[in-house]
């Protein structure tokens, strides 16, 4: 059972055939499936610009996603590997349903496997 505090739940209805395991993360929840992360779920008041659905992927796949998916836009981060269907965007869930097609057919492009995180001493 999905946490009712999870935006955008709907999400999990598309993707009920996979393996996801769901994190919260930072005020955010993290989704994963196997070792990649796969998403972030984000809703919150600060930066509202920044709501929505982000997508992990490497910076060489930004074009063609875009390409597949007209909705998605970068995010300024350090790693400037995450793109993003805002919730403010006309096609929200169409673009989210798109995605999670993508995702159902395990195209590559969508996934990261995390950096190890560095031992405390």
């Amino acid at each position: 059972m999905v946490n009712k505090n999870i935006p955008f739940s709907f999400i999990f209805d598309y993707l009920i055939s996979l393996d996801l395991k769901i994190k919260p993360m930072f005020g955010m929840w993290s989704i994963y499936v196997e070792d990649k992360i796969m998403l972030i779920l984000r809703q919150r008041d600060k930066n509202p610009q920044s709501n929505g659905i982000w997508v992990a992927t490497h910076k060489e796949f930004h074009q063609s996603l875009k390409k597949d998916i007209s909705a998605l836009t970068s995010i300024a981060s350090e790693e400037k590997e995450w793109l993003l269907i805002s919730e403010e965007n006309k096609d929200f869930e169409t673009s989210v349903r798109n995605l999670c097609n993508l995702m159902l057919n395990k195209d590559l492009r969508i996934g990261r496997i995390p950096k190890p995180k560095k031992q405390k001493k």
